[in-house]
C-alpha cells in the first residue's frame, strides 16, 4: 500500500463544502473560542453533536475542563470573525470584544449574535483521534432566529457564501 500525501489529503478535503462556525466555551473565569468548519449531527435521541478541537490548542484543554461549549454557525457577512478566531496566539483576554454575544441560559457559555443558529452542549463523549480529539456534546439549548442571511462556508481553501 502506498503512502498518502498529507498535502493532497488536505486538497481533496478541501472539495468537501463546509459550514463556518465558532466553537466557545468559559473556562476558569476565561471565554476561549475557536473557528471551525468541523461540527456535525450525531444523533436525534439523545440529540447529540460532534466537534474536532485540535490537541495543541488553547480550546483544547478549555473545552475538556469546562465540559460545557456553545456553536454559532456564521452568516456570510461574519467572515472578519471567522478569522479572528482562527488566529493563532491572539490574546487570551477580550478575545470576544469583536463579536457581539450573549450568554447562553443553559450552560452561560458566550453566543454569537447575528449568526445563522446557536447550540448550547455538554460534553458525553471523547475520542481521541490523530492531531485532533472528537468531542461529543448532549445538545441542551438551541437557539434558530426567525431569519437569517447568507451561509459562510468554506470551500477550497477560501471563504464563499450559500444562499
Amino acid at each position: 500500500m502506498s503512502e498518502v500525501d498529507a498535502a493532497v489529503f488536505r486538497q481533496a478535503m478541501g472539495r468537501l463544502a463546509a459550514g463556518v462556525s465558532v466553537l466557545t466555551t468559559f473556562h476558569e473565569g476565561h471565554d476561549h473560542a475557536m473557528t471551525a468548519d468541523t461540527v456535525t449531527s450525531v444523533s436525534l435521541d439523545p440529540l447529540l453533536v460532534l466537534v474536532c478541537v485540535e490537541t495543541e490548542s488553547r480550546f483544547h484543554d478549555a473545552v475538556l475542563d469546562a465540559g460545557v461549549w456553545g456553536v454559532s454557525v456564521l452568516a456570510a457577512d461574519q467572515r472578519p470573525l471567522s478569522d479572528w478566531f482562527a488566529t493563532r496566539g491572539r490574546p487570551l483576554h477580550g478575545q470576544l470584544d469583536r463579536a457581539a454575544f450573549h450568554r447562553g441560559p443553559a450552560t452561560g457559555v458566550a453566543l454569537l449574535d447575528g449568526t445563522l443558529m446557536r447550540l448550547e452542549c455538554r460534553t458525553s463523549a471523547t475520542h481521541p483521534a490523530g492531531d485532533h480529539v472528537i468531542v461529543v456534546g448532549e445538545v441542551l439549548g438551541i437557539e434558530v432566529p426567525d431569519s437569517v442571511g447568507h451561509a459562510l462556508v468554506h470551500y477550497r481553501g477560501s471563504y464563499g457564501s450559500l444562499a
